[in-house]
């Protein structure tokens, strides 16, 4: 498993700008780069691909997911990400930034705390054309305009994809529907989590942080994800040993005391309770998938 850093200071990054966008794929990937991204990787940064035609299949933290006409996936920093194998290319486009970008834009993006637990986002006709219209004028600007590039142009049209993906994320479903206010409780929830990850907070610490009762963060986060919130911690914390065991050697010992356990075996026996396999069970699988 390799982590993949940086990619876009070989395809055609805009100056000053930790940004890459690609256009049915016409700028040419260094191999070296290519056999990575067509390989598990973990990804350091937020990569999109917005699917104008045809139909592809992506793996992100060990799951399928395929996408179509008027679709988009995208991978979030940590994430374990995989292309799809070299084949005749559809109509979309690609596109690649890190938080050094977010920081330089005015507005926050919520969806990408990935609140709704999914990775995708449909688009309605209209709004479809909108973010073909923008990724078309943003690749036009990075490469195929020989006065100097206006970062602040760049930035603004950025601002304006991130928008079209953030309302069609929260738009989409049922659960877009829900009060914003149970939705920004149930993110700070996740924020929270994720911020204090490995220091094994239990449900009453968590409540205590975002000035909530035990009782109705039960239920604010058992609306938004089917689970309580014991469960989702739990998850969480094994979603990212599965993830460690793809890119690092760590043994159970150094996995269970690196995300906040101290007692190995009990993060053993949570970890096969949890997947349904044994750590040594689950490397197996993952190294035959990957010698295939």
């Amino acid at each position: 498993m390799q982590e993949t850093k940086r990619s876009s200071d070989k395809i055609g990054r805009a100056d000053r700008l930790d940004l890459t966008v690609n256009e049915n794929c016409k700028l040419d990937i260094p191999q070296d780069i290519l056999e990575k991204l067509l390989k598990p990787h973990k990804l350091t940064y937020y990569c999109f691909v917005f699917l104008d035609q045809g139909t592809e299949t992506y793996k992100i933290d060990l799951q399928d997911i395929t996408i179509s006409d008027g679709q988009m996936i995208f991978g979030l920093p940590n994430q374990i990400f995989c292309n799809p194998p070299n084949g005749p290319h559809n109509l979309n486009y690609k596109a690649a930034f890190d938080d050094n970008l977010l920081a330089l834009l005015p507005n926050s993006f919520p969806f990408l705390l990935n609140p709704l637990n999914s990775n995708t986002i449909t688009f309605t006709p209209d709004a479809k054309e909108r973010v073909k219209s923008v990724f078309a004028h943003l690749y036009q600007l990075l490469h195929h305009t020989e006065a100097p590039r206006d970062t602040e142009i760049i930035l603004a049209y950025m601002n304006t994809l991130l928008t079209e993906f953030n309302s069609a994320y929260f738009e989409q479903g049922v659960q877009g529907n829900l009060p914003n206010s149970k939705l920004s409780k149930y993110i700070a929830f996740k924020l929270a989590v994720e911020t204090h990850l490995t220091e094994q907070n239990d449900v009453q610490t968590i409540a205590d942080k975002l000035a909530m009762t035990t009782s109705s963060l039960y239920s604010v986060v058992k609306e938004f994800s089917g689970v309580s919130p014991k469960e989702w911690m739990t998850n969480r914390l094994i979603l990212e040993a599965q993830r460690k065991l793809q890119y690092s050697t760590l043994s159970v010992k150094e996995l269970a005391y690196e995300l906040g356990f101290n007692d190995p075996d009990y993060f053993s026996r949570l970890f096969k309770k949890t997947t349904g396999k044994s750590v040594s069970e689950f490397l197996a699988n993952h190294n035959d998938l990957s010698s295939n």
